[in-house]
């Protein structure tokens, strides 16, 4: 009968079943009852109030929806709320003792949940669910103490001990493993440090206290080890029967001070270390949680390992509250570091998996991946940052593939304003515009001679294309001399190299293909190249399929998604809604556009580059964001390689997020460029870069 009622109130619908359990699951007995009614609520509003929503989980919205600051940055924001580190420390110095609580206060782990350090310990023994376990064990270890001792305060020692009878592992080595990877973990709060040393400079006493069931001894260790040196003791609920949340242990700090001292606590959590703290004779200063302030901008809809890191990673560097930064350079930390440190983990596999000699990263999406691959992979693969652009692909193309030549110089710059003597200037035909009021399209007769000062429209379109197709021959030889000059180029790039890949955001693989024929089919050389993009042409694009031949024959490979993989990722990007403007924007280099090669007077080849974007100042902003995140992970996380392997579908989520509400938020951050992406469009001749 129980298992019917179970089955009948819990399991029949699974947006029930989801949301009991995350209240249900690792609660003391009053959490417990509390979950009941919360079950019997849940079913009382789908059966009785029809709220048919909870029929499915409430992860299970296809995106998540959280409104992102667009007025300021999330660290300014935080900032301005406070305090200063002098504003900090001056509040501080009134007082004769100051405790600190430790975790998510003096000290910070790398993860958005505390419990996350568990994964670690599970893929050290080699065993499945040990974080669950883990969790369900310390709740068991807390009923015990409970019964016996008449308070929740097990130690590390009696956790570890229901380990043992749990699973067999002894409860010895699982205790030394947890402490090492605390160790390797925890490090200390940045703001804080500050004010930690100079309130030790002025010579103030301080102490540290925490709910927590490791040892008062290991803590002070590692306190010392972190940079925390000086502090007076440090206080355990385990080791004391009583914590910051009842009040207990404050009263025991204060009972072993002066009579009369003036005493101030500093903590994160609002409850435990604000209210009962002055609740028991001490001032405070609140230190909020980095995580909780950051909840409702971080994305949940990724794997729990690399998820957990990466709202870790952010939450801890914006919300500590010592710097405040650009929204240009949250964009690149928070948008994409985790984007480019896993598209280099998925370009550095395929490279060994396949012996490639060489990664050529083009311009000028390559700048920013080339400078994380090569931090990430120093020993690796040879890297080298080659100029190629759309323009040069397609000038380069013109007898190989006329109809594309047309395509993107013409149709794609439709009733957009341009005139037609811009566009011959573009395609470096300025010559050809002469010959325009003496060509007359039989075709198109009766519709009046082509004039460089004509807007080219849905009208005139074709006739021009008629026109260069009966000049094609003298176009052909205007770009011989480019065509030499980039053979020449790539030949020495490629010498001695069997098999290359040539690295590109996106999103046809346009440029990556085109120099994959060139080099195969029309040079000649002894190399082959497969491209390796961001993402592919989705289904929102007039040329959909444009491109899945040559991923279905493994010559081009996409990371994020493609229609053979994430293809819930697929159908969201959209280019109509300028999703590759916001993608092309986290690889944006200060470098100039690549507009094609030449020869200088003594032969030597050439790149001609086009005019610098606009904020430059602000793409330079992107880059160290970037480079910040990428730092930072590898300083947490690079003596665990597996946590390099990140997902296409990870590094998409924080994107997926910032597009809810009609993709505010990454419209005013486009909104403070210029980002060119068509070809041709705003490049003049120069030879430097």
């Amino acid at each position: 009968m129980r298992m019917k009622l179970y089955h009948f109130f819990v399991n029949s619908h699974a947006g029930i079943r989801c949301r009991y359990h995350r209240v249900h699951d690792n609660r003391g007995t009053g959490g417990r009852l509390l979950s009941y009614l919360y079950l019997m609520w849940l079913n009382f509003c789908y059966y009785i109030l029809q709220c048919r929503f909870l029929d499915r989980e409430k992860d299970m919205a296809f995106y998540e929806s959280k409104r992102l600051p667009v007025r300021t940055s999330e660290s300014e924001a935080r900032q301005n709320k406070g305090p200063y580190v002098d504003e900090a420390v001056k509040r501080l110095l009134q007082y004769d003792v100051i405790s600190f609580d430790i975790f998510d206060t003096l000290l910070l782990r790398p993860f958005s949940e505390p419990s996350d350090l568990f994964y670690f310990i599970g893929a050290q023994l080699g065993l499945l669910d040990i974080k669950r376990i883990r969790m369900e064990q310390e709740e068991a270890a807390r009923r015990l103490c409970e019964r016996a001792r008449g308070n929740r305060e097990a130690d590390l020692a009696q956790i570890w001990a229901q380990m043992e009878q749990a699973m067999g592992i002894p409860a010895e080595q699982g205790m030394k493993l947890e402490l090492s990877l605390e160790k390797t973990f925890c490090y200390a709060n940045p703001f804080l440090l500050q004010v930690f040393e100079k309130l030790r400079e002025r010579g103030k006493r301080i102490v540290a206290i925490s709910d927590m069931y490791l040892p008062s001894a290991f803590l002070a260790e590692l306190l010392r080890e972190k940079g925390f040196a000086g502090i007076e003791a440090v206080y355990v609920s385990c080791e004391h029967g009583c914590g910051k949340g009842d009040g207990g242990l404050f009263r025991i700090v204060k009972a072993g001070l002066p009579a009369g001292a003036k005493l101030v606590h500093v903590g994160d959590n609002p409850v435990s270390d604000v209210k009962m703290a002055e609740k028991n004779g001490f001032h405070t200063l609140y230190y909020p949680n980095v995580n909780q302030m950051a909840l409702c901008f971080r994305p949940y809809d990724m794997s729990p390992v690399i998820g957990g890191a990466y709202r870790g990673i952010v939450d801890n560097h914006l919300y500590a509250g010592l710097c405040a930064y650009s929204r240009e350079y949250e964009y690149g930390f928070v948008y994409g570091g985790l984007f480019v440190l896993g598209y280099c983990g998925f370009i550095h596999r395929y490279c060994l998996s396949h012996q490639v000699g060489k990664i050529l990263f083009l311009s000028r999406d390559g700048d920013i991946l080339k400078q994380v691959y090569e931090r990430v992979y120093p020993q690796e693969c040879t890297a080298e940052y080659v100029y190629w652009s759309r323009t040069a692909a397609t000038k380069l193309m013109a007898g190989h593939d006329r109809y594309d030549y047309f395509r993107r110089f013409l149709y794609h710059k439709v009733n957009q304003g341009f005139t037609i003597g811009t566009i011959l200037e573009e395609m470096e035909l300025g010559s050809l515009a002469e010959q325009l009021p003496f060509w007359q399209s039989e075709r198109l007769s009766g519709l009046g001679r082509l004039d460089a000062r004509a807007v080219l429209t849905d009208h005139n379109v074709d006739e021009l294309k008629e026109f260069l197709k009966g000049h094609f021959g003298e176009i052909r030889e205007s770009y011989r001399e480019q065509e030499e000059a980039a053979r020449q180029y790539f030949s020495q790039i490629l010498s001695g190299t069997e098999r290359a890949v040539a690295v590109d955001v996106g999103w046809a693989g346009s440029g990556a293909m085109a120099l994959r024929y060139l080099v195969e089919k029309v040079w000649r050389l002894p190399c082959k190249i497969t491209g390796i993009v961001a993402g592919t042409n989705t289904l929102h694009n007039a040329e959909p399929e444009a491109s899945e031949i040559f991923l279905q024959m493994g010559v081009l490979k996409a990371y994020l998604f493609a229609q053979a993989q994430n293809r819930d990722v697929l159908k969201k990007h959209d280019p109509n809604r300028g999703y590759n403007v916001f993608w092309e924007l986290l690889l944006a280099s200060p470098t100039r556009p690549f507009s094609g090669f030449g020869f200088d007077k003594n032969g030597g080849v050439t790149l001609h580059f086009g005019k610098e974007e606009e904020n430059l100042e602000g793409v330079r902003e992107i880059q160290r964001g970037i480079l910040d995140f990428v730092e930072s992970y590898l300083t947490h996380f690079g003596k665990f390689p597996y946590l390099l392997e990140i997902s296409g579908r990870d590094a998409c989520a924080p994107m997926l997020l910032a597009s809810a509400h009609q993709e505010r938020y990454l419209r005013e951050i486009q909104s403070k460029f210029d980002l060119k992406i068509g070809i041709g469009t705003g490049e003049g001749k120069g030879e430097t870069p």
